[in-house]
This record gives C-alpha cells, structure tokens and sequence, in this order.
C-alpha cells in the first residue's frame, strides 16, 4: 500500500484548500479524498476524534505507482507541537508544505470559520479572542485548540519546527499574498519543490470561498444540533442553507491595529527566517 510522502500542513484560512485542489488534478499526484484527516495532531482535538493508523492509511488505498507524490492537507498540522515529531517518525523523507498570510487577517478568518463548522459559540471575534484565557484554564467550554487565536497566528516558532525537523530544503513555504497575486507561477514552484511535470493541465480556479452567516440568530439554534450524531446530518443541511458567499465584514480599525501591534514582533522574527520583509503585515492604515 502507498503511504503519505508529503504534507499540506497550514496555516488555516491561507490557501490550502485551494492548493490540495490544484495538487489533486495532477496526473501525477494522488491527494487524500477527505481533505483534512488531522491525523497527527490529535493532541489538539477531544479525545476519541484519533482514527486508528488503518482506518488512515485507508485513505491512500487509490494511490497507484503513477502517483509520484501521496499526501494530506491538514492546516492544524503546523499549530500542533506534536505533528512534525510524529510525521518525521512516520515519513523520514517527507515534503512539507506551507502556507502563511497576514496574521491580522488569519486569525479573524479562522473565527470565522469555526463559527460555521459549529466548533465556535463566540459569534463575536473581540469576544472570542477575550475567551481564551477563561478557556485555555477551563473556566469557558472550548473544542479542538484552533480556540487560541493569537497563539495560532504566531507563525515563527511553528514554521522552525518543521526546518528544525525536516531540513530547509524539505520545507516549501508558500504565502497567500504571493498565490493570489501569481497562483499560476505560485504552482508551478510548489510542483519543481515537489518534482513534479510543470506542463499538466490544471485548473487554477479558486477554492473555498469565504462564506457569510445569513441569520446568526438562527445559527445558535443549529449548532448544538451538531453535537449529536443523530442529528449532525440535519444541522449540517440547516448550516448550509444558513451560509451565502460573501466577505467577511471589515473588521474594526482599532481592532486590527491592536492585532497587528501584538503580532509585530513574530512577523518580524519570521520575516528574518524566511528571508523576506514582511513588515507590511505590521503596517496598518
């Protein structure tokens, strides 16, 4: 049986989805069909959510030797302390992938995101970020560590985990402003890292649109619906129904100003670690 031999491992809400998308087209590429298995960050989930090593390596049974490169995209693998260890453990000569975007912008994303998929009941960001504490000492409920916002949007320390793990030459960091700005030449760099044929025809369309709440009021009502096994399937549909493409609303001035404040100083340290300024992260208007 063909095994994983790289990884999407994050950040959330940075591309990834966007690129196992364009990775699953390729001739040469076999990419697990649940996106997210988050396998080897268990440590972050509540326990039970573990599959067994078979029921994961299940995933990678319609990988065939045509299929130069298997691999997974899982964004809290680059949160998790654990993952690199345990992927190093499991896949010695693995590629990693990475995928980075203003913290700022990260951070109220991903709140956004664990509102919809109903591992969030703070609808408010200043008031979910104001709960991690409470949460982190279980004073609040909280489900999977994705709750940490500020410490999920600290990239420098997750990015050199992996170097420290992996090597630097096994490491392909990729940021979003880059893959919307050039997502053609963004691919074609992340398939030369991969060592892959650059001439398949893929398409490079966007994936994973941002998605808007239509009535908030009727999301409370869901949520607790998908708690349950029984009734995960009905919320699931009334969620859906619930949501309408769209931006998120800008978020507040001071808000983000406060954010970018904080983390300044993280930027600046993965700035120095990748080589590259990323000082307009900090700037805000």
């Amino acid at each position: 049986m063909r095994t994983p031999n790289f990884f999407i491992v994050g950040a959330p809400r940075c591309g990834t989805t966007s690129m196992y998308g364009y990775l699953q087209q390729h001739p040469e590429v076999f990419m697990s069909p649940v996106k997210e298995p988050h396998y080897w960050s268990s440590e972050l989930f509540p326990t039970g959510h573990r599959a067994t090593e078979a029921r994961y390596l299940k995933l990678f049974s319609g990988a065939r030797e045509r299929h130069a490169r298997v691999g997974e995209a899982s964004p809290s693998y680059l949160f998790s302390r654990e993952a690199p260890g345990r992927i190093r453990a499991f896949a010695p000569d693995a590629r990693i992938v990475v995928m980075l975007r203003n913290p700022v912008d990260m951070v109220y994303s991903l709140h956004q995101r664990r509102v919809l998929v109903g591992n969030e009941d703070l609808l408010d960001f200043e008031a979910a970020l104001a709960a991690e504490e409470p949460r982190r000492r279980g004073e609040l409920p909280a489900r999977g560590g994705l709750y940490l916002y500020r410490e999920v949007g600290a990239y420098a320390e997750q990015v050199r985990r992996y170097f420290d793990t992996f090597g630097r030459e096994r490491v392909h960091v990729i940021l979003h402003e880059d893959l919307r700005e050039d997502v053609a030449g963004t691919f074609r760099s992340t398939l030369r890292f991969l060592g892959l044929r650059e001439d398949a025809p893929v398409d490079l369309a966007v994936r994973n649109e941002s998605r808007r709440l239509r009535s908030p009021a009727l999301h409370r009502l869901i949520t607790p619906l998908r708690r349950s096994r029984l009734t995960w399937g009905l919320a699931s549909r009334l969620v859906a129904l619930n949501t309408k493409p769209g931006r998120l609303e800008p978020m507040k001035p001071a808000l983000r100003q406060q954010l970018a404040a904080h983390f300044a100083p993280d930027v600046e340290r993965l700035g120095a670690l990748l080589g590259r300024d990323l000082s307009h992260w900090s700037r805000e208007a």
